[in-house]
């Protein structure tokens, strides 16, 4: 089973949600209504389906057009696209922020972490007091 992205576990897994994830990862290119469905994993049905509000709320706007196929691309001037892109790097680095920190701590740090805070939810955390006596 394929892994989720930030975004979409962030915002729930819909149609225009995987569209809106694929785009602000491949912000900078363009593609044809074929190529996003298929990068985004959904159906050309359903892309067709979602179509008219990817262009009626800005989100997407044509670029160029190659032989018979028109190119999209995210449109990046808007607010809430901008807005978006924010939240997207956002979770990027603060789970990059968290794989590195993963990795710097040994299992030996880690297994004492998880004791200390299973200590204090269990409510038998020693004060510094009651460890100096």
């Amino acid at each position: 089973m394929e892994e989720k992205s930030l975004f979409i576990d962030l915002m729930g897994d819909s149609p225009t949600i995987r569209v809106m994830d694929y785009l602000l990862t491949e912000r900078d290119l363009d593609f044809s209504i074929t190529d996003m469905a298929k990068n985004s994993g959904i159906g050309r049905t359903t892309m067709y389906r979602i179509w008219d509000g990817l262009l009626k709320n800005n989100i997407i706007l044509p670029t160029r057009v190659i032989g018979k196929a028109k190119l999209y691309k995210l449109n990046k001037e808007s607010f809430v696209i901008k807005k978006l892109i924010e939240i997207d790097d956002r979770l990027m680095i603060e789970d990059l922020k968290t794989r590195a920190e993963d990795r710097i701590l040994s299992d030996d740090d880690k297994k004492a972490i998880e004791e200390t805070m299973q200590q204090e939810k269990e409510g038998k955390l020693l004060t510094m007091k009651e460890v100096l006596g």
